[in-house]
């Protein structure tokens, strides 16, 4: 990774980028991806298209979502502490003694999960952290000083956490699920305009918005493409580090490749040529099976128009939907060489039906 490689992604993934609410990080992407492509496009929603080839009949996506999850303010007490709501698949069990910003119009407000001492709390009956119970205190005794500061029911909040290196191999921190997704679609098309490559199909670089709550950013810009051929990278759970049960979540491990799912939505010709591409390529890679669904944009593309030929290539992740979520930087380099691998050898045209 070159030095404004990672300082890109230091802005990008330090920056809050909560589902709904993801404009700033867009433009934050956008400007870092203008200089490699030939147009752009955004939706009403906010999802960022980049354009390669942007004339061509045949159009190839490939795709992350730019939204984390967060939290709502949901009631204010008239003692002045404020109870959340989850915007997306927020974790009420890590929250206590966690920083907040709490974004609003007059700026950021700082808060934190608050928590009863472990001295006041009965080991037999103490509760549990819930939505029921958890708490944001800002420093402020009345429901009136909270609203002075601009924060007000629907205010949204993210944890306050950034960016770090672990043991050099690794880095970790809040909403990489999916931000290191767009940072490595955005290095695949500084890397096709550093080595002038030339495609000879349009390639859309995707940066969709509310994944979180359901694909919906996904939803709706696949119908405006209408691609023929979609590749989605997301995050999937590394199962290695303790309490993951690889019966039921299969085997996954940080640093050995990029995962490659098998499900209904993927399409197996253009998952064996994706294997075929890391075979040749020497990249390694993993498998992994989804059931009804892969739970990821992947599924929104696959059905949408009259069926798209998609397929997901995953990033390990483990400690997903934490502070601390954390990859391995060979499994990142690796999903990058992968995908600029597959688009090079990709032909125009190129019919993916199982059934001609």
């Amino acid at each position: 990774m070159d030095k404004n490689s990672r300082k890109f992604l230091d802005k990008y993934l330090n920056n809050a980028s909560p589902t709904g609410f993801e404009k700033s990080g867009q433009e934050i992407w956008l400007d870092y991806i203008k200089p490699y492509i030939d147009e752009y496009i955004t939706d009403t929603y906010g999802t960022v298209v980049g354009i390669i080839n942007p004339d061509a009949d045949y159009k190839v996506v490939i795709e992350a979502h730019a939204d984390e999850i967060s939290w709502f303010v949901n009631y204010i007490t008239e003692e002045g502490y404020i109870y959340v709501r989850r915007n997306g698949g927020s974790d009420h069990q890590i929250a206590p003694s966690k920083r907040v910003n709490i974004h609003t119009k007059k700026g950021i407000v700082k808060g934190i999960f608050g928590w009863p001492a472990i001295h006041v709390r009965n080991g037999k009956t103490e509760e549990q952290p819930s939505l029921k119970n958890i708490f944001v205190d800002i420093g402020c005794s009345s429901k009136e000083e909270v609203e002075k500061l601009g924060v007000h029911v629907g205010s949204v909040m993210t944890f306050d956490d950034e960016l770090i290196d672990l043991n050099k191999n690794f880095l970790v921190g809040r909403a990489l699920d999916n931000r290191i997704g767009g940072f490595m679609i955005a290095e695949v098309a500084r890397m096709l305009k550093k080595e002038k490559k030339k495609l000879d199909f349009g390639l859309y670089i995707v940066n969709a918005v509310q994944e979180e709550v359901g694909l919906r950013g996904a939803q709706m810009i696949a119908e405006r493409i209408s691609p023929d051929v979609a590749i989605v990278t997301d995050v999937c759970h590394e199962t290695t580090s303790p309490m993951y049960n690889k019966i039921e979540s299969g085997f996954q491990k940080a640093g050995q490749g990029p995962v490659l799912t098998y499900g209904p939505a993927v399409h197996n010709n253009v998952l064996d040529q994706i294997i075929k591409v890391a075979e040749k390529s020497k990249i390694p890679f993993q498998r992994a099976a989804a059931s009804r669904a892969t739970g990821t944009d992947t599924d929104a593309f696959a059905y949408s128009n009259q069926g798209v030929a998609s397929a997901l290539i995953s990033l390990p992740l483990k400690y997903m939907h934490t502070t601390v979520e954390t990859v391995h930087k060979e499994d990142v380099s690796n999903v990058i060489k992968l995908i600029h691998a597959f688009l090079l050898q990709l032909k125009n045209g190129h019919d993916f039906r199982y059934l001609k």
